[in-house]
């Protein structure tokens, strides 16, 4: 009776930690204003996620990043043409490709896939 309870913790336990994103990831991806092509350079402790996101409009640190277990999101500041736009991310982690859905400051919503760079 006691095995199924510790293999059912087991199992719990590994769930909730967080997948090793750390590295640089790429996507290109189609918006209202043209193709966007990003880099990606994430750096994972413990559940927080830091970084940069970088594009044909500059390079952001990321900020309120966390991954748990195969759910990632953060946030990207990012300045353009003197304006600044909050995008916030959500992904869900899948091996070497993460799908997000991102919100550009209420504006717009778009989906993208990330690609690790091996």
């Amino acid at each position: 009776m006691k095995l199924p309870v510790v293999s059912l913790l087991l199992v719990l336990a590994g769930a909730a930690v967080a997948a090793d994103v750390s590295g640089k990831w790429t996507a290109s991806f189609e918006t209202q204003i043209g193709t966007q092509n990003y880099t990606y350079e994430f750096k994972v402790d413990g559940q927080k996620l830091t970084g940069t996101a970088k594009s044909m409009n500059g390079e952001t640190k990321i900020t309120d990043g966390k991954v748990v277990g195969d759910e990632i999101t953060f946030v990207e500041n990012l300045n353009f043409q003197d304006m600044m736009l909050m995008i916030t991310y959500k992904g869900k982690i899948s091996g070497d490709e993460i799908k997000f859905t991102r919100d550009v400051a209420g504006i717009a919503m778009e989906e993208l896939v990330a690609k690790r760079v091996k």
